[in-house]
């Protein structure tokens, strides 16, 4: 019997959604054809071509299935899990011609300049991609409406009109932004759930297309207009509207199918019974967190799938292997998922300290409570709100897991007890402090001889004003799950760090020496002991 194959590599992994993706849609987007087409009453105009009608069916069925598959790359070359901030038109004027001018002048570009073009450019051709879309979907679908000689024309004006409208309406909704369900169910389950919101959307879409459409074709050239009767004119409209239907919920099907199969967990390991599975099964979950580009759909999905190993009883012969003797593994699945807290901690105190300085303070009082401006530089750190929850979960799942899975002591002797418990709490305290509350504690926790210990610098300073920015809910939800996640290791290592406080070495064995990416060493001793009295809120 011939070995099993190796798992696919991350890149692999995509490009096989991506084409998996292509097939499905297809069925879907036929069914509705067909339907329509059969349903629909036969048109009174002769066809272009009387003497082969099987010629020009067959001609609208290809243009159809063209245009769908024109929106699905797209779909795919705009889809991203890490949301990508817009810019208005200006800006991007600006970055452009920073983007052309600027490195033949000084050999280096601004910082980010490409990348802010290289998205500018992709959202662009994905409003091309939608508007040549409808043109081709709306003349396939209703082309024969007024004749096909005028009506490839008007119609296909106002397809292109809807094509145009929907690719601004996904552009700054954000709806190519991946959303990984919490619940992960199966992909024919999934897609079912979203059939509903599908159609309810697509007919709102459709109506607002029609109107808009509608208003657009009288600038036509006289030319491509068609007198008609008052009957057939109704009739038109009424073809044109429910074939925009039809389109718009092809369009909405394709998204919520490359939703759900770009979302799906993904399993980095090698087969289970394997002799890869028996010496090394590990290897490739950390090569695709390690490997992975930042913020790329293979490193979000590896994420998720060490969120899902140290969180259930489904794979334990996984997590198992973490706590392997030598410690090197545990340290590498600690290491990545602390990373991204304490760069996110970083982040953050950097802009809260810039924001203490005496400039910081009289533009904050000069500006409205109400300007959004003064998000703007937190507003990227939150971005990857997703990633840092799966970090937090499988840290602190991890470690609580340590207390009974661990034989060989590896969590307590690399030291990744008092690096996870430090980071999430330095964590936890840069985002409180973002969102205005104090960091300061009650009189009643001193130090040895009765010393109050110190507090954070960077303290309350304007961050009461920033609770009206749309950043503000992504920060509590954060503060949500890092609470929660330090909690699940009190919780379940209470009677371990309660002993460690009676006999003066908690700090020793929870908390690192070093200086925290965010706060003090005092500050986090202090925030230690209110999770275990249970009194951190």
């Amino acid at each position: 019997m011939p070995p099993p194959p190796p798992p696919a590599p991350p890149h692999a992994v995509v490009r096989n959604r991506f084409l998996g993706f292509l097939i499905w849609q297809s069925i879907p987007s036929t069914l509705i054809f067909l339907l329509f087409k059969t349903l629909s009453p036969s048109s009174s105009s002769k066809p272009l071509f009387p003497f082969a009608p099987w010629f020009f069916a067959v001609i609208t069925f290809l243009s159809f299935h063209l245009s769908q598959l024109l929106f699905s790359a797209a779909l795919s070359l705009v889809s991203s899990a890490h949301p990508h901030p817009l810019v208005s038109p200006l800006n991007l004027a600006l970055e452009l011609l920073r983007f052309l001018f600027v490195p033949a002048a000084s050999g280096s570009p601004p910082p980010g300049s490409r990348a802010r073009v290289r998205v500018a450019a992709g959202f662009a051709a994905f409003l091309a991609a939608a508007a040549g879309s409808g043109f081709l979907a709306a003349v396939s679908v209703c082309g024969e409406v007024g004749g096909w000689v005028k009506g490839i024309g008007r119609v296909g004006f106002r397809g292109f009109v809807m094509g145009l409208l929907y690719g601004l309406y996904y552009v700054y909704t954000r709806k190519w932004v991946l959303e990984f369900p919490i619940i992960q169910r199966p992909p024919f389950f999934s897609f079912k759930m979203g059939i509903p919101t599908a159609i309810t959307r697509s007919l709102k879409l459709s109506f607002v297309a029609y109107i808009v459409s509608a208003i657009l074709v009288v600038f036509l050239p006289h030319e491509f207009h068609n007198k008609v009767t008052i009957g057939r004119w109704i009739a038109e409209q009424i073809s044109f509207y429910i074939g925009s239907f039809l389109v718009f919920l092809c369009w909405e099907l394709s998204h919520h199918l490359h939703q759900v199969l770009n979302t799906k967990r993904c399993i980095f390991a090698p087969p289970k019974g394997s002799a890869a599975a028996e010496t090394n099964p590990t290897e490739h979950l950390l090569a695709a967190l390690e490997e992975s580009a930042p913020n790329s759909l293979p490193q979000y999905l590896a994420y998720l799938d060490l969120c899902m190993i140290c969180e259930n009883n489904v794979d334990s012969w996984r997590r198992a292997a973490f706590f392997e003797e030598s410690g090197e593994t545990y340290k590498r699945v600690v290491s990545v998922c602390v990373r991204p807290l304490e760069q996110l901690a970083s982040k953050l105190g950097e802009g809260l300290e810039s924001s203490v300085n005496g400039k910081s303070q009289i533009s904050n009082q000069l500006q409205s409570p109400t300007d959004q401006r003064l998000d703007s530089k937190y507003s990227e750190p939150f971005d990857n709100f997703q990633l840092y929850a799966w970090c937090a979960w499988s840290a602190a799942s991890l470690t609580a897991r340590s207390n009974t899975d661990d034989r060989f002591g590896v969590a307590q002797r690399s030291g990744s007890n008092a690096a996870v418990i430090s980071t999430l709490i330095s964590c936890l305290l840069a985002v409180e402090t973002y969102m205005g509350k104090k960091t300061t504690v009650p009189a009643q926790f001193m130090g040895p001889a009765s010393i109050k210990w110190a507090t954070s610098s960077v303290g309350n300073v304007g961050m009461a004003k920033k609770r009206v920015g749309p950043i503000h809910p992504k920060a509590y939800a954060l503060a949500d799950a890092l609470r929660n996640s330090i909690y699940h290791i009190v919780s379940a290592c209470h009677d371990q760090m309660v002993s460690s406080a009676k006999t003066g070495v908690l700090e020793k064995y929870w908390v690192i020496k070093g200086e925290p990416p965010f706060g003090s060493h005092e500050l986090l001793v202090q925030k230690l002991r209110l999770f275990l009295d249970f009194r951190a809120s």
